[in-house]
């Protein structure tokens, strides 16, 4: 169910207050005698379906975890569609922000008449906001052709539109649980967040009406892919290239847009800034008007100066940190991913919820992970949390592949020092190895 952003604060003013008078609040209780055990938590980068497998034989260990994800309620026709492309999916995360990302970058494209990047991102913000709402590529499309100003409206966009600054006013947040090491759908609920009156009221440029028979001097529009097919975040690029190579397929069979099939050209961006800077250089070469990525917030400000300077669109479906919103970009920058600034305030809401007294709060040392730490931290202390009883570490991630795993040894037993109840760990597929540290030092996980 969806959980109004009143009726969470007031929980979390309630847990605050009686936090040191009992050692459970919400609905979950503590069970007597798991006073020392510690409650594992995780963010969007985390909780997978495919994440246990990073632990390998000791997947059991994340069995009780709980976390946070901007996700909505995706209709079944949608994750059909997905399967439709890759029949083995078995996670979703970030795929309805992948659809719309393409889809939105493609109206923009037609709305502009034009493949010209500049043209194409000052449309954006408004086709998302102020006219006439459609659901699907194909009507979309048609009302574009016809110079109509639109309202998209879809999976990941399903409350208000953009903000001035080419993000989402709105958000849906689902809190995950892993039971039997997959993730128990029964379980999850969903949670809204952010504020429709922050949408864009700004008039975007005058839509072109499509020429009859469109114009045989036009180019394709080109959109290249920069998602993480390898590196630390490839467990969600599944369900990111199965929403990407749907969209494509929707709009192509739709008509496509200016007059032609819409191009895709594939990408990589390794989470890795070499990786990523490489893909960026050759969608340059190649023509690309909109890059569909990067999936990590730190690969995308490592790639954006470049993106900026070839006067290209970065669009990405899954950045999520706050301080991208004002970021410089020269009005080139645009996600779908709300930003962690509200991601912060739902995971604050869980452990607290779980009368957790004493948190660690774990995160890979990059923008994705430090900002969403400080934002959490900052949700805990408004709840009344003292800093005596928050403890704040980060790893650092592995540079690529061939790096060694994290070693966080270290910091396992610095939080079995602490006298942990709850750990919060913010990464990707690389922060198994925080949780594999936390068992081997002899710390007590509650599942």
């Amino acid at each position: 169910m969806l959980i109004s952003r009143r009726s969470r604060m007031a929980s979390l003013a309630a847990c605050a207050t009686i936090l040191l008078a009992t050692s459970a609040c919400g609905d979950d209780k503590a069970e007597e005698g798991s006073a020392h055990q510690v409650r594992l938590y995780g963010t969007d980068g985390n909780m997978l379906n495919s994440y246990p497998a990073e632990l390998k034989e000791r997947a059991n260990l994340v069995d009780g975890m709980k976390g946070t994800t901007p996700l909505t309620p995706l209709p079944e026709d949608f994750k059909s569609r997905l399967r439709s492309i890759n029949p083995a999916l078995t996670d979703y995360l970030y795929s309805a922000e992948t659809y719309d990302a393409v889809v939105i970058g493609v109206l923009a494209a037609q709305l502009a008449g034009s493949t010209d990047p500049a043209a194409i991102a000052k449309q954006i913000v408004g086709v998302t906001n102020n006219g006439q709402r459609c659901e699907d590529p194909a009507r979309c499309l048609v009302l574009a052709r016809n110079g109509q100003d639109i309202e998209y409206r879809s999976v990941s966009m399903t409350r208000a539109g953009f903000t001035e600054k080419g993000e989402p006013a709105t958000a849906s947040y689902a809190t995950l649980t892993f039971d039997g090491q997959q993730i128990n759908d029964g379980k999850t609920e969903f949670v809204g967040a952010g504020n429709e009156s922050a949408a864009s009221t700004k008039t975007p440029p005058k839509p072109k009406k499509a020429r009859p028979g469109g114009d045989p001097d036009q180019k394709p529009l080109i959109l290249g892919g920069l998602l993480p097919k390898t590196g630390d975040l490839a467990l969600a690029y599944p369900a990111m290239a199965a929403a990407a190579a749907l969209a494509i397929k929707e709009i192509n069979a739709a008509g496509g847009a200016l007059g032609k099939p819409v191009t895709w050209l594939d990408g990589d961006d390794g989470t890795s800034p070499a990786v990523a800077k490489a893909t960026v250089a050759k969608h340059v070469t190649d023509g690309v008007s909109v890059i569909i990525g990067a999936g990590a917030s730190g690969i995308s400000r490592a790639v954006l100066p470049d993106v900026v300077q070839a006067g290209k669109i970065l669009f990405s479906p899954s950045n999520t940190d706050a301080g991208l919103t004002d970021v410089e970009d020269k009005g080139l920058y645009f996600r779908t991913a709300p930003p962690d600034s509200l991601q912060g305030r739902a995971l604050a809401d869980v452990i607290l919820r779980d009368g957790s007294q004493k948190i660690v709060i774990v995160a890979r040392k990059d923008s994705y992970g430090e900002g969403l730490q400080a934002t959490v931290r900052d949700e805990l202390e408004k709840a009344g949390i003292a800093d005596d009883r928050l403890k704040l570490m980060t790893y650092e991630p592995p540079a690529d592949a061939k790096a060694a795993p994290v070693d966080f040894s270290g910091g396992a037993k610095e939080i079995k020092e602490f006298g942990a109840d709850a750990v919060l760990v913010i990464g990707f597929g690389e922060s198994a190895q925080v949780i594999r540290a936390l068992a081997d030092s002899g710390v007590p996980i509650r599942h």
